[in-house]
């Protein structure tokens, strides 16, 4: 587990092992902007294909971000959210500091993310709008997971 600064009792661990898959399956198909209707064995692959970060208040995971990487040269930061009654005590930032500070994710080309909210997050970490949107493409699928 890897101490945050702010708050001593948060901790942020990516050993796979100790995250509750079936609160974030809950969160991401119930709750999330995102992920509405995602079924669980999606969520474990996800897990499995990707770096997990958890984000742990005494042994309860309570915070849960994912990076799609190939260690070299490019990451996706996705699947970020902390459970409501945790919001507003900076845990995401401690977690986005860690995922950001992580051995494996250091001299990327490129570290991308979606976020229709939360901007200002983000840009603390040095994320900004893109910078040759020309140049990006995306297939989008809305409600995939609700077909």
């Amino acid at each position: 587990m890897i101490p945050t600064t702010n708050d001593s009792s948060f901790r942020v661990s990516t050993d796979r092992t100790k995250l509750d898959v079936p609160m974030i399956y809950r969160f991401l198909s119930e709750s999330s902007t995102w992920a509405v209707g995602i079924t669980r064995p999606v969520v474990e692959r996800a897990i499995e294909s990707s770096l997990c970060f958890g984000g742990y208040i005494d042994g309860r995971q309570i915070a849960y971000a994912r990076v799609v990487t190939d260690y070299a040269t490019t990451a996706h930061l996705c699947d970020v959210f902390v459970l409501p009654e945790y919001r507003g005590h900076g845990y995401a930032k401690q977690l986005i500091r860690v995922v950001m500070e992580h051995p494996s994710l250091q001299g990327l080309r490129r570290f991308t993310l979606n976020t229709s909210d939360a901007h200002s997050l983000y840009e603390r970490f040095g994320f900004t709008p893109l910078q040759r949107p020309d140049m990006a493409m995306e297939l989008v699928l809305p409600n995939i997971y609700l077909s």
